[in-house]
């Protein structure tokens, strides 16, 4: 089983931002404990009495807000980057599936929905890879508690049933599910990676995106895992 944790950064409303970034780590199950435990590691720095309580989450990081302001930029931003270095060193299998959409680009459509849409089938696709190369394996998806839970179950009934503009998803086990992201490491990471891809994309600041640039999926070359909608 591959389990895909996914995460938003930028606001699909929000007129002052340009981009929206949807993205998610597929991971194989038995990879989850152990990434799991590097990042508690990271968390055990800021408050080692509290680990389930130091939330990794890009923005509050970087601004030094809620649980974060004692502490100084430096190891704020330090441990954003040791988190994506875990994943960057993490075991082969462990890739990357993201879409980056330019709103105005895509207006009148719903940036969310384009984005899911692009995720989702290529995460289906790396399934379908697999089990082309005699590893069947299937897949959910998992995201953080929010707004769009409704709508992105829906759309994934419809991608399994009806269809996307590819095709069917065929190797996804379940409708996604939707955590608390304070019960999950793996969510939280997924909201790291996402923060690094917006801001490359959205500011020019390739500070973290360039740790994770090489977990895009690919194969033979070819970059399967990044979407730009731009």
């Amino acid at each position: 089983m591959h389990l895909l944790y996914c995460d938003e950064s930028g606001s699909a409303p929000d007129p002052n931002q340009n981009h929206f970034v949807l993205s998610g780590i597929s991971l194989f199950e038995r990879q989850v404990f152990w990434l799991s435990n590097e990042l508690d590691r990271i968390a055990e720095r800021f408050d080692p009495a509290e680990i389930p309580d130091v939330e990794l989450h890009g923005s509050p990081m970087m601004g030094g807000r809620g649980i974060w302001q004692p502490f100084s930029k430096a190891e704020r931003i330090k441990a954003i980057e040791d988190a994506l270095h875990a994943l960057a060193k993490s075991h082969p299998s462990n890739r990357i599936f993201a879409c980056v959409v330019n709103k105005a680009k895509v207006s009148p459509f719903d940036p969310v929905e384009v984005a899911f849409e692009q995720v989702s089938s290529r995460f289906d696709h790396y399934l379908a890879r697999l089990h082309k190369n005699a590893d069947p394996q299937r897949g959910i998806i998992i995201f953080d508690k929010s707004t769009y839970e409704t709508a992105l179950q829906g759309l994934t009934t419809n991608f399994r049933t009806l269809g996307h503009r590819w095709g069917l998803l065929r190797n996804l086990s379940e409708v996604p599910l939707f955590l608390n992201s304070k019960a999950s490491r793996l969510i939280q990471l997924a909201d790291l990676v996402a923060y690094a891809i917006f801001r490359h994309y959205e500011r020019g600041d390739d500070q973290f995106f360039r740790i994770i640039a090489d977990r895009f999926d690919h194969e033979a070359g070819v970059r399967h895992g990044l979407c730009e909608r731009l």
